[in-house]
């Protein structure tokens, strides 16, 4: 079942899966609204989705042209959809003031309060928190209710699967139960009715799986992450207050937004396109320069923007590993194109010299480990090898030793890549490399390296100490699950296992 579900998942964008499912919770608001299990008009909830779209819509469209930015559609329209979601629908005249100011404080949130072309608060909850301020229009978070409570833990579900931040969710989760309960006890309040309108009652649920988890105010690394996630569940306790000013699930993480941006800044760059390389019949190299340097480790991805005419369903932006080393002055990103290429890839193929592409979210924690004496193989699957070269030419740039046995997996021995770099650190620092092939018909006859797929038998073959290592695995999510099988039937502990977080191979 879940191998279906990643499937599905792994063809569809994290843009457009909020979209989805943030549409199907307004959807099921509105019918649970015309059953009389809300407390609203069902036609009020479809207005106020259609007046609060149409506001950011246009408010993107303006803040984009005065700032001569990009303008992201889906972005805009992610944020209306919540803002939906957290505000009350229309019930009198008296509150369109708060659909008025809400969007176009959001998308100002967006451009003006930025830092490095990227933006410090959730648009959302920075928009709905000054109009408590500045208007006396709080969000009352109705998306939070025991109704829509299984559609939003199911929707979470897919989210957080999709983006893979369980890390963040759960830091979050379980801070904000140690926060809720000590509060509880201080207070002499009921612990087991404190928890129940949490759950029930409250937007617990679709916080932690929609709000916390928006990408560009995220810390980029998994320390950060778990503080980041615990910092917000310390704060999220609506018991929790100064004086008279209460917590609230907005201000909860404005404030987490700011505290992390000091200590944990994100950034994004404008690359212009140097010269594309032909690496295989089907792989290319894509050269760029920046606008500013990018610090990065080896290993690290990216989130690539290529805003383009008719997008397919997978959208206009894609994560890619860096391939380049961090001590090299160009930014390289190795691509793969399919027969039936999504519209990204077929735009990014027409890409000129001079021509440019927005980058930012620079994010991953698959690095190489500090101990310089720590044995070390890389799995790699076909264009799963770029975090590969990235390290492989950091080793050769700094000139240092380490012990690394990289089997690299590939179709034919045509779609084998980067294979001058790989040669020259074999050479020179250590580094072995076994390409395995699994179409035998294409090998040549003095064929030196393995035939077929991996295989645990392969594994003790070429790497007998194999038990003294990690493991570092990056491809295509099926081998990267299929690999994890089979290191874990050779006994290989689940932390001598380091996975890519690579997600779309299109």
């Amino acid at each position: 079942m879940m191998k279906f579900v990643d499937n599905i998942l792994n063809r569809t964008t994290m843009y457009r899966l909020l979209l989805y499912v943030l549409g199907a919770y307004l959807a099921i608001g509105m019918m649970l609204s015309f059953a009389g299990k809300l407390p609203y008009n069902g036609w009020m909830v479809l207005l106020s989705t259609t007046i609060v779209l149409f506001g950011c819509w246009f408010s993107n469209l303006v803040m984009a042209w005065a700032y001569d930015a990009p303008r992201h559609n889906p972005s805009a329209y992610i944020t209306a959809l919540i803002l939906a979601l957290i505000i009350s629908p229309i019930r009198t005249v008296g509150d369109l003031p708060l659909y008025f100011w809400a969007p176009i404080l959001a998308m100002a949130g967006k451009y003006i309060l930025a830092s490095g072309k990227q933006h410090l608060f959730n648009p959302a909850a920075f928009a709905v928190a000054l109009t408590a301020i500045a208007i006396n229009g709080s969000a009352t978070w109705w998306v939070g209710n025991v109704w829509m409570l299984p559609a939003v833990a199911i929707g979470g579900f897919l989210i957080v699967r999709k983006i893979r931040r369980w890390d963040v969710v759960g830091a979050f989760l379980g801070m904000a139960a140690i926060s809720v309960t000590v509060l509880a006890l201080f207070r002499h309040t009921p612990i087991l009715n404190t928890w129940k309108v949490l759950i029930l009652d409250a937007p617990l649920v679709f916080f932690a799986t929609v709000m916390l988890t928006e990408p560009f105010t995220m810390p980029p690394t998994h320390r950060y992450r778990l503080f980041y996630g615990a910092t917000i569940g310390l704060l999220f306790a609506p018991q929790l207050h100064i004086g008279s000013l209460y917590s609230t699930p907005e201000l909860a993480l404005v404030i987490g937004n700011f505290i992390f941006w000091l200590i944990a800044s994100r950034d994004r760059y404008v690359l212009k396109l140097i010269q594309r390389v032909q690496l295989s019949d089907t792989t290319y190299d894509f050269i760029f320069s920046s606008d500013r340097p990018i610090r990065f480790r080896a290993g690290q991805y990216l989130e690539w923007a290529l805003p383009h005419a008719s997008s397919d369903q997978r959208g206009s932006r894609r994560y890619f590993t860096i391939a380049s080393a961090p001590t090299e002055s160009t930014i390289r990103m190795g691509v793969k194109f399919y027969p039936q290429s999504s519209s990204y890839k077929q735009t990014l193929r027409k890409l000129h010299p001079g021509q440019t592409i927005v980058a930012g979210q620079l994010d991953g924690d698959f690095t190489l480990p500090k101990d310089v004496h720590q044995k070390l193989v890389f799995l790699a699957g076909g264009i799963g090898v770029t975090p590969f070269r990235s390290m492989i030419q950091q080793l050769i740039n700094t000139q240092e030793q380490r012990d690394v046995v990289l089997l690299f997996a590939n179709q034919r021995p045509s779609d084998i890549v980067y294979q001058d770099i790989f040669d020259q650190a074999s050479q020179h620092n250590g580094v072995r490399v076994v390409h395995v092939i699994a179409d035998e018909a294409s090998l040549p006859p003095m064929w030196g390296g393995e035939r077929g797929y991996v295989t645990a038998e392969m594994i003790q073959r070429q790497v007998p100490d194999y038990a003294e290592r990690l493991f570092y695995i990056s491809g295509p999510q099926g081998m990267v699950q299929a690999y994890k099988k089979t290191l874990r039937s050779l006994g290989v502990p689940n932390q001598h296992i380091k996975t890519d977080y690579f997600p779309g191979f299109s």
